[in-house]
């Protein structure tokens, strides 16, 4: 994300003040400590660290900053707006929440399905925001769909992430791995059918099992609301048009993923679902080249691409008369 931000900036000409979250800023202090072994003159990438409400406010509220790009929640997103249009009313790009859906249809290879499904809601311990934790199955395989998923969230090793046999390590901080497990207890709560995990994992750490919930409605807080955690909801579905009227119902837009071997499923559904990217038989599909961002709540602007060098330049006229006018 470091690279995401400062690159386009970087080649637009700009200077930049980077804030990193306050719970990971060791990453983005030895990121500039390679700008600069690298060459990059003094006082182009500044790294300040520091809390949102405090070094955060400073920036989106600083009347020499000239443009704000924003990673993080709905809620921090709208309260960066806000400081900018308080202050110079300079333009500003979010990239926030998301609730993503991820479809699979009945044509679909179940192995190559479910292997996707855990890519996408459990990769990073679920701390993604384009995580595709609504899980949309159609009903021809589902059964088989979720026999073969819980089989293979169960020999997920949770631990230590610096051990090569890990796939899942610990939630960033204790505050995030209590709302995780209170998103569970909202689940078990409303009525969906827990199929795996649910708990913490060992005596000590953030460490939580990765987590399925079967049996769930569309309007259950667990299928609403970004958990940012290893949970996933699974929602049976009959038509193409039923399950992309039911994944747009959302506040969100930032990603969606599509499983099908049909052409004509993914072309209908990928043009008609609202999301600023979508990703055909694969998930996390990145690329330097390739524009990313939301719709909805999700934010607006995007970064890579030629898009998020855009975000850092502005469009000026200059007429200047080759000719004496007659007008003039």
């Amino acid at each position: 994300m470091f690279f995401m931000k400062v690159s386009p900036a970087l080649a637009a000409g700009c200077t930049m003040v980077v804030k990193p979250a306050e719970q990971t800023p060791l990453s983005a202090l030895y990121y500039a400590y390679l700008s600069k072994l690298a060459g990059i003159p003094d006082g182009v990438i500044n790294v300040v660290t520091g809390y949102g409400p405090t070094a955060g406010a400073a920036i989106c509220s600083h009347m020499d900053i000239d443009k704000v790009s924003f990673t993080g929640s709905t809620e921090v997103g709208r309260l960066v707006m806000q400081a900018a249009a308080m202050s110079n009313l300079k333009p500003v790009s979010l990239e926030l929440g998301g609730k993503s859906p991820f479809m699979v249809f009945d044509d679909a290879d179940v192995d190559t399905a479910t292997d996707l499904a855990l890519l996408s809601t459990m990769h990073n311990k679920g701390e993604l925001c384009v995580a595709g934790s609504r899980v949309f199955v159609q009903e021809g395989i589902y059964d088989e769909f979720v026999k073969k998923l819980a089989e293979k969230a169960k020999t997920r090793v949770v631990g230590d992430p610096f051990d090569p046999a890990v796939r899942q390590g610990p939630q960033v901080d204790k505050t995030q791995f209590e709302r995780v497990l209170s998103y569970i207890e909202h689940g078990k709560r409303e009525g969906a059918t827990l199929l795996t995990g649910g708990k913490p994992c060992g005596e000590r750490g953030y460490y939580i099992e990765p987590t399925i919930f079967t049996d769930v409605k569309d309007d259950m807080t667990i299928a609403k609301e970004e958990i940012f955690g290893p949970v996933m909801s699974l929602l049976k579905f009959k038509t193409i048009e039923e399950v992309i009227t039911r994944a747009n119902a959302t506040k969100y837009g930032l990603a969606a993923g599509i499983v099908t071997n049909d052409l004509n499923i993914a072309n209908t559904v990928s043009r008609s679902i609202r999301a600023g990217v979508i990703w055909i038989n694969c998930y996390f599909a990145f690329d330097r080249d390739c524009p990313y961002g939301g719709y909805k709540m999700s934010g607006f602007g995007r970064d890579l691409g030629m898009d998020a060098l855009d975000k850092y330049l502005h469009v000026k006229s200059v007429a200047t008369p080759i000719y004496n006018s007659p007008w003039l």
